[in-house]
């Protein structure tokens, strides 16, 4: 299983805020600190900004931040809304045309690992991926990732 481009750039936009917390960022910042797409981080952000994690604001002194504190923010619902296409095989899906269906016990098999793999991120959260003082200067503003 692999996480989708847009899920891995939302963890790491949501990472940089709870890093920073005190003050809002822009999205140009972000993306120059990551050296990736603004324009994708900006449908990220939009996205994340409708689920109600990240708090948005327009003009001056607006930007980016998290729209509840880092501790409260579990990584498993984060990705669940995050990752689009969470069936591991066709047959996970409403329009499975598998002809084993009905009688194959892969699909549940398969479920019950998604379902492991969403429990045990449940056990983390934003908070823990920051927690790490290397990490935090990392991600400070100023060191622009160096």
């Amino acid at each position: 299983m692999r996480l989708n481009r847009s899920s891995d750039h939302a963890l790491r936009l949501m990472m940089y805020l709870a890093a920073n917390p005190e003050q809002r960022h822009t999205i140009a910042d972000i993306a120059a600190h990551y050296a990736i797409s603004r324009m994708h981080l900006m449908k990220i952000a939009h996205q994340l900004s409708l689920h109600g994690w990240v708090e948005s604001s327009r003009g001056k002194g607006g930007g980016l931040q998290l729209a509840h504190p880092a501790h409260t923010i579990l990584i498993g619902q984060l990705l669940r809304q995050t990752e689009a296409d969470c069936q591991l095989v066709e047959c996970m899906g409403p329009e499975s045309s598998c002809v084993l269906q009905g009688c194959c016990k892969l699909t549940g098999v398969l479920y019950g690992a998604l379902q492991a793999f969403f429990a045990y991120l449940d056990r983390y959260t934003l908070a823990d991926l920051v927690n790490d003082d290397g990490l935090q200067r990392m991600l400070q503003p100023q060191n622009k990732g160096q």
